[in-house]
């Protein structure tokens, strides 16, 4: 079923401005809410019903955090903003001559015209060409992924439980963290201290303290972006928890059973685990591809678009790029350069209408960087400041309850913090096999249902056909570049 949606007109017989925003993340939702007073009519088309506080997954990963306390509905967020509606779609077409926007819904397929368009459609997990990696190795960028790795780490300790053979048992309570990262880094340090702090005693077969926590890189160093001295004490804190941190050790192969590791030396290693967390990339949304397809301009080796110093995309003013999609001065993906890029957007349409100037540049304001390790240990880079240890975490606590979206979800994330940090439980425990196998379920039932992929952006016979991104429509293009990745930013 097609559709086509079109913006009424005002009681004066005026058409109002049409902006349409594609993705409900920090750089949509902060472009829509900056947009809440201007004379536009604003549709907001997402792929979920909720804007995502990502920097937390781990929390839910974890069973600290339950989904809704980082996942609020979006419509909830701007019931009170009366020029905006949200639409449930994943985007699979932007037409740059017609203006429009077409979205695929289960059972239904829609069009919006727009006058201005805000893409903000983030970004996937990279597996750096080894798309392979993702049936055993999940990442951790929604909720779907979050519960799932909540079931896994779960469970490899109920599993562990059940077993008689030695081997068996250290498989699953083997651990591994791909990725030294902030994500990679807060992961680890959570695993640690649910088998050294929460879950001892509550098993009769296994000690939950012999569990072994590995965290691989690549790289030289841990959180390599926070500079060598909260590096340093990054990874003693992480030594102090347990946690094995192997460094110059770069993935080579994942399966069920374990990981193989190859080290500077060129010597070939396996690690048998049963659970392992992918947390070293990220790349652009296919989406960006098919713009810059649709445009003729050009993305980076993470498939994020290059925009103008405006965040337009080139040779259409109308169009911005925002967030983890666009490519701009080596900006970090973090949800600052996000929450800026929308806001720097809004303005942008808001000074257009008023027959102002246009095409300021934007300018970011860097407000730091920060990554957990362990209950009251956290580093944290704010302008000249390097805070690491208590200091360091009373930041981190104080500047994610401020972005936090809604009362409630501060109050009711206070209270699990108090049980998980004061004490020694989990407020969020529940596991259930579907969380586990839907991801994969899911995987084959779209491969049986899917229409054939589209081969070339619609007005460019020339484009190749698109290799399939796991967990993305194969209807939208996009070069081998994207699949790339680039490594993961720090949070802040």
């Amino acid at each position: 079923m097609n559709r086509d949606r079109t913006t009424e007109s005002t009681g004066t017989g005026d058409r109002r401005h049409r902006v349409v925003i594609v993705g409900s993340g920090f750089g949509g939702l902060f472009a829509a809410k900056a947009l809440r007073r201007a004379p536009v009519d604003v549709t907001m088309v997402a792929r979920t019903t909720h804007h995502l506080f990502q920097p937390l997954l781990y929390q839910v990963a974890t069973g600290i955090l339950s989904p809704g306390e980082v996942a609020p509905a979006t419509r909830e967020i701007l019931r009170r903003q009366r020029n905006a509606e949200v639409l449930l779609g994943e985007v699979t077409d932007i037409d740059l001559e017609t203006r429009t926007v077409t979205a695929n819904a289960p059972l239904t397929t829609f069009r919006v015209e727009y006058d201005s368009l805000i893409v903000a459609a983030g970004a996937a997990q990279s597996y750096f060409g080894h798309d392979e990696f993702a049936e055993h190795a999940p990442g951790m960028k929604s909720i779907d992924d979050a519960l799932e790795l909540r079931g896994r780490i779960f469970g490899a300790f109920e599993l562990a439980e059940l077993e008689t053979d030695p081997a068996a048992i250290a498989r699953w309570m083997t651990f591994v963290v791909v990725g030294a990262g902030p994500t990679g880094v807060e992961m680890a340090g959570q695993i640690a201290e649910l088998a050294h702090r929460t879950l001892p005693g509550e098993f009769r077969r296994i000690d939950p303290r012999k569990a072994t926590i590995v965290l691989l890189d690549a790289g030289d160093s841990v959180l390599g972006t926070f500079g060598d001295r909260l590096s340093g004490k990054a990874l003693r804190q992480l030594h102090r928890l347990g946690v094995d941190v192997e460094l110059g050790a770069m993935v080579v192969g994942v399966d069920d059973d374990g990981i193989e590791v190859a080290d500077r030396d060129g010597r070939r290693r396996r690690i048998e685990c049963k659970t392992k967390i992918w947390a070293a990339g990220v790349s652009g949304s296919p989406l960006g591809a098919h713009l810059a397809a649709r445009a003729g301009a050009e993305t980076d080796r993470a498939g994020r678009v290059k925009v103008e110093p405006d965040l337009t995309l080139p040779g259409h003013p109308e169009v911005f790029v925002v967030g983890d999609l666009m490519a701009l001065d080596r900006l970090p993906g973090v949800a600052q350069v996000a929450i800026q890029g929308g806001r720097h957007a809004a303005r942008q349409i808001l000074r257009r209408l008023r027959g102002q100037p246009v095409g300021q540049p934007f300018r970011y304001r860097d407000k730091g960087s920060m990554a957990t390790i362990s209950r009251f240990s956290a580093v944290a880079t704010v302008g000249r400041l390097r805070l690491a240890g208590l200091t360091g975490w009373l930041l981190w606590l104080a500047v994610h309850l401020l972005y936090l979206v809604g009362f409630k979800n501060r109050v009711t994330a206070v209270l699990h913090w108090f049980v998980s940090f004061i004490g020694r439980g989990r407020s969020e425990r529940t596991v259930t096999l579907q969380q586990v196998v839907a991801r994969t379920a899911l995987r084959e039932a779209t491969a049986q249902t899917e229409p054939p992929a589209v081969t070339a952006a619609a007005g460019d016979g020339s484009a190749d056909a698109p290799d399939e991104v796991p967990g993305q429509r194969a209807a939208v293009p996009g070069p081998e570049a994207a699949r790339h990745g680039a490594p993961e930013q720090p949070t802040g």
